[in-house]
């Protein structure tokens, strides 16, 4: 087992990423309350809720569960009734835990309910999808999304532990692979030129990348531990992890969240690095590579938008603010800073 601690004094949680983790839930959640509610949904379940519910009953914890369906759409206020119903219905209290088992959308929702159901309950973090081992299990955001936008509401509500099963990721179709890589190729982006040149070694063949996995997992993981224990609430260094998310989201937006979290940070990547490079801000030659990898992987970087659209979605950005907007540009590959500019930027 492999194991992070993110020191946040009393906020402090570890880690685990160990194959087949899951089978051992119980034993990481038991301490954490008497009931446990694990939220899902319709395409994790049939594979992983038995598995993690039988832990969790063998450690003793009264279990209930709901299934969400799968999709961005999910991850809204409407949602939100259905969670605390279904939570009071349990008994559930402060001394219990919530338990989200699923990719992004369910890490987000069910640790947003969890920070508002009776002004905050404990929850454990286990992510099976790609993206959200690498990225969205770790550092406390949770939130849904506003019509206006994508995590327009949400706080910092970080989780007692996460619990990254590696095993999982074998069921994952190459859609949810190519997914999760985005966020994996950020992170080489902004603070590992290692990882980036190791991606473009792998070059998009499964069976490689999948040799490296678990490695991959911890380095993208202790990234952002290191980030978060610096800028907890994301005044500082934190924002460099939105390195492509602010094109991205507002591309989602745009498309109705049919496109993928990760194609639209792919795009958001390229697009802006293209721009910074045309402005002498980044060393030429970055916008190419980072198109080049993204291909390798199955990342559509023809998703495109009205530009017109995109700086509109872009003023409803919660990065956005009177006095401007910080974007992320890159000096080179693996290193990172915030420009203070405009929505006007993205026009190049």
């Amino acid at each position: 087992m492999k194991t992070l601690r993110v020191g946040l004094g009393e906020r402090s949680y570890d880690i685990l990423i160990e194959r087949g983790i899951l089978r051992r839930a119980g034993e990481f959640v038991a301490s954490k309350g008497g009931k446990a509610m694990v939220i899902t949904d319709s395409n994790v379940a049939p594979l992983y809720l038995g598995t993690v519910a039988e832990s969790l009953r063998g450690a003793g914890l009264q279990v209930r569960s709901v299934t969400m369906p799968a999709g961005e759409k999910s991850k809204s206020f409407s949602s939100l009734p259905r969670l605390y119903s279904l939570a009071l219905d349990f008994g559930l209290t402060r001394s219990d835990v919530v338990v989200t088992l699923g990719g992004g959308v369910v890490g987000d929702l069910g640790g947003f309910m969890a920070a508002t159901y009776m002004r905050g309950v404990r929850f454990v973090q286990i992510p099976t999808s790609l993206l959200a081992q690498v990225d969205s299990s770790v550092g406390g955001k949770v939130g849904v999304d506003l019509p206006e936008g994508k995590n327009l509401a949400g706080a910092f509500h970080q989780p007692a532990c996460v619990l990254i099963d590696p095993d999982v990721l074998d069921t994952l179709p190459p859609y949810y692979v190519a997914d999760g890589m985005g966020e994996v190729i950020k992170y080489g982006c902004i603070k590992d030129r290692a990882l980036f040149e190791t991606l473009e070694e792998i070059n998009g063949d499964r069976e490689r990348l999948f040799e490296h996995i678990e490695q991959i997992i911890y380095t993208c993981v202790d990234i952002k531990r290191l980030v978060v224990e610096r800028d907890e609430r994301e005044s500082g260094e934190r924002k460099l992890l939105n390195f492509g998310h602010t094109y991205g989201h507002a591309l989602e937006k745009i498309r109705h969240y049919e496109l993928s979290h990760g194609a639209a940070v792919a795009a958001g990547m390229e697009h802006i690095t293209r721009i910074s490079e045309s402005r002498g801000q980044t060393v030429p030659g970055c916008a190419e590579r980072i198109g080049r990898v993204c291909r390798a992987f199955g990342l559509d970087l023809q998703a495109r938008a009205d530009i017109d659209e995109i700086v509109a979605a872009v003023r409803n950005d919660k990065k956005s603010s009177g006095e401007g907007l910080d974007v992320v540009l890159l000096h080179d590959i693996g290193s990172a800073y915030t420009f203070r500019t405009t929505p006007e930027y993205f026009r190049g």
